[in-house]
């Protein structure tokens, strides 16, 4: 692995709690692929990982309970022939889904009341292309 994976801030994935799986990934490769284990699935306990503040866990765990089974999420990479590069990127995959998962929610939007320069702007010019229309009906162009 090329060094800790930074999840947001100075929290990053513990590499003790990763478990790696390996098997034979389907796609491009010619003969290497039938004897080579390339395809990567990365797992992460995020249910009793002690890596995570208290808040962001629970945030996770309620955003990824559709992909979590058991408590545990889990991430496939097999685009790359090199098994290095497809645990380069389940890595970078999983820190980014749980980076997502952690951030705080978006500020609530207040509700703003439409100003009555425009209101009444919009009115004026809705009248005039009512005028426009009315004056085209009705005459004997003939």
């Amino acid at each position: 692995m090329s060094g800790p994976y930074f999840i947001r801030g100075s929290v990053s994935l513990p590499e003790a709690e990763l478990m790696w799986r390996f098997s034979r990934s389907s796609g491009p490769g010619g003969q290497h692929v039938n004897t080579s284990d390339s395809q990567v699935e990365l797992r992460f306990d995020l249910a009793s990982t002690e890596a995570l503040p208290e808040v962001w866990k629970a945030r996770a765990l309620e955003r990824l309970a559709s992909r979590l089974v058991g408590g545990v999420v889990t991430v496939r990479a097999s685009e790359h022939r090199s098994q290095w590069r497809n645990r380069e990127t389940a890595a970078v995959r999983l820190a980014t889904l749980l980076a997502e998962a952690t951030a705080p929610p978006p500020k609530a939007r207040r509700a703003t009341k439409i100003p009555r320069g425009i209101n009444e702007r919009r009115l004026r010019v809705k009248k005039q292309r009512a005028e426009t229309k009315r004056g085209r009906q009705g005459r004997d162009w003939g």
